[in-house]
């Protein structure tokens, strides 16, 4: 056993990264969220059954294997109750073997309302944010008056709690955003229910792991958005409120960094973004088209259509040694079939000048040009391929280019949404 695995995407997020993750944990005992909230969806088939997740961490369809949700999520009660009686519903035994750490922070409707709010008013400067309350969440957090699960549990000091932040909460949406404020005794009452409904899953996530680290066993880190969408270092501010990179595993999670052995980052064979912020590779024509009719290019969460464009090769190698990958993960790759020739974005020109790194402020990203590297593409189908062997050596050509302007070494292919639809080269838990 190689240790501990990060999985995680180094675009723009909507990678793949939940089937990825549903693969390895078949050689983990236990999966680990430790960013994000319901904002990000992971899409999973199995035998040609689609599961949608977006709080339940992508290992729950491993009977054996236990969920957490790490401290640097931010959880709202009511969407993951619904997602775990849908997992119920479908046969999936969820209650028993997730665990929610109670010093995550709670997303309360007052959140949601002022997300909701907050765009409306910036009109043509919205984000692009889901409307779920995230930021929102994370902002209180950050200003130290945010809810956190464990106190669900204490119902005298949540009830006081909740009415200062709802009024304070209501006030920036009547003063502020000329917006309809909330009934502070209906959201008392709603965290009065789903404390009751949640309590036998708060637990204290960090010492759980701890004692799973101790054992020997092994555990799987899973991301939730893109790298490119870190709050520090992706394309603020079109970006989401959370840390996405491999150093959040860590403080997400309440484990040592020593834990982590191994970061596989997670790639499309060409990339898409939602929302809004700076794209350079979008692609406004037929071959856009293909890339978002072929891939199904629509939001698990929201359902809003992806923007499309080659694969961006300059702001990958910068996601890549942001967070030490050392395991490459290609996927969508039968996407691509049929394109006649494919691009690699190799460079930016910005006001003449070549550049190798992409610029960190988003104004001066908008204004720079892709600089193509051009490579021939492939008839024969790559759907389903078991075997590198089994991939027209064109498309082997363009993995093993991937995989040298990243840097990193390639260990899996994904060439269909279905679990069965993988090539492992290399496991990353060393089996």
């Amino acid at each position: 056993m190689a240790g501990n695995v990060v999985v995680l995407g180094i675009q723009w997020g909507d990678e793949g990264k939940g089937k990825i993750v549903d693969l390895l944990t078949e050689s983990a005992h236990a999966v680990v969220r430790f960013q994000g909230g319901h904002n990000a969806g992971h899409t999973l088939v199995i035998g040609g059954t689609k599961t949608v997740l977006h709080l339940v961490p992508s290992g729950i369809l491993r009977p054996e294997v236990r969920c957490f949700v790490g401290n640097g999520v931010v959880v709202a009660p009511d969407a993951l109750l619904a997602e775990i009686n849908e997992l119920e519903l479908a046969g999936i035994d969820a209650r028993s073997r997730i665990f929610i750490s109670s010093a995550c922070p709670v997303i309360l409707p007052s959140h949601v309302a002022l997300d909701q709010a907050r765009e409306r008013a910036r009109g043509s400067n919205a984000i692009g944010t889901t409307g779920r309350g995230i930021g929102p969440a994370y902002e209180d957090k950050a200003a130290r008056r945010g809810l956190r699960m464990g106190e669900l549990l204490d119902l005298p000091t949540c009830t006081s709690h909740v009415l200062e932040l709802v009024e304070y909460h209501n006030f920036l949406l009547r003063k502020l955003l000329n917006s309809d404020a909330l009934d502070a005794a209906a959201v008392v009452a709603q965290c009065q229910m789903w404390g009751e409904a949640l309590s036998p899953m708060i637990v204290d996530v960090a010492s759980e792991l701890e004692s799973i680290l101790k054992a020997g066993e092994a555990v799987l880190f899973e991301g939730a958005q893109g790298t490119l969408l870190d709050i520090d270092h992706g394309t603020y501010p079109f970006v989401t409120s959370s840390n996405t990179t491999a150093g959040a595993a860590a403080s997400g999670s309440g484990v040592g960094p020593r834990t982590l052995s191994r970061v596989v980052g997670v790639v499309k064979a060409y990339t898409t973004r939602v929302g809004s912020g700076p794209f350079p590779t979008e692609l406004f024509d037929s071959v856009g088209g293909h890339l978002a009719s072929k891939g199904h290019e629509l939001g698990a969460t929201t359902g809003r259509p992806r923007r499309c464009g080659w694969f961006d090769a300059v702001a990958a190698r910068r996601a890549c040694w942001l967070n030490s990958v050392n395991s490459l993960c290609v996927t969508k790759l039968d996407v691509l079939d049929g394109v006649p020739q494919v691009q690699i974005c190799t460079g930016y020109r910005l006001d003449g000048a070549l550049l190798e790194t992409p610029p960190i402020d988003s104004r001066a990203l908008s204004r720079c040009e892709p600089v193509y590297e051009v490579m021939p593409g492939w008839e024969q189908p790559t759907a389903g391929a078991k075997r590198l062997s089994d991939l027209p050596t064109a498309a082997r050509c363009y993995l093993e280019r991937l995989a040298t302007l990243l840097e990193a070494p390639l260990d899996i292919v994904s060439t269909g949404p279905d679990r069965q639809d993988t090539m492992v080269l290399r496991n990353p838990f060393g089996q």
